[in-house]
Order: C-alpha cells, then sequence, then structure tokens
C-alpha cells in the first residue's frame, strides 16, 4: 500500500508510529482509510467505520493528482 494522507504513512511528523490518520491506496485499484474508530451508527457485520480530518482526504486527492 501507498500512504496518500499523512506523507509517507510512516507514521512522521506529529503522529508516532503509523498512528496517524491517513488514506492508502492499494495495488487493487482501492483504498484503505486508517482513522480514529466512529460509533455514529452501527455498520453491517464485517464493516467498520473510521473518521478521518478532512485534510488528509484533501491530501490524498492531492498526491493523486485529482481535483
Amino acid at each position: 500500500m501507498t500512504g496518500l494522507g499523512s506523507g509517507d504513512g510512516s507514521g512522521s511528523g506529529e503522529c508516532g508510529a503509523d498512528d496517524c490518520p491517513n488514506v492508502y491506496a492499494t495495488d487493487r485499484g482501492s483504498f484503505v482509510v486508517q482513522g480514529d474508530l466512529f460509533d455514529g451508527f452501527r455498520p453491517p457485520e464485517g464493516e467498520g467505520l473510521v473518521e478521518i480530518p478532512e485534510h488528509i482526504l484533501r491530501e490524498a486527492f492531492r498526491a493523486l493528482g485529482w481535483k
């Protein structure tokens, strides 16, 4: 996976080792989102919800060259 939302995904900067909210691109053309667990509602069995700051998603879009 390639980290898109907080630099290289190494946990550098204000965060510790890989504990930052982040967006990752997979080699299957999909995305994995890392963030705080969200408990606003119960997702279907086998799914989970995470919450990430808006700036992480904007940074991921920029890293992909999306506008």
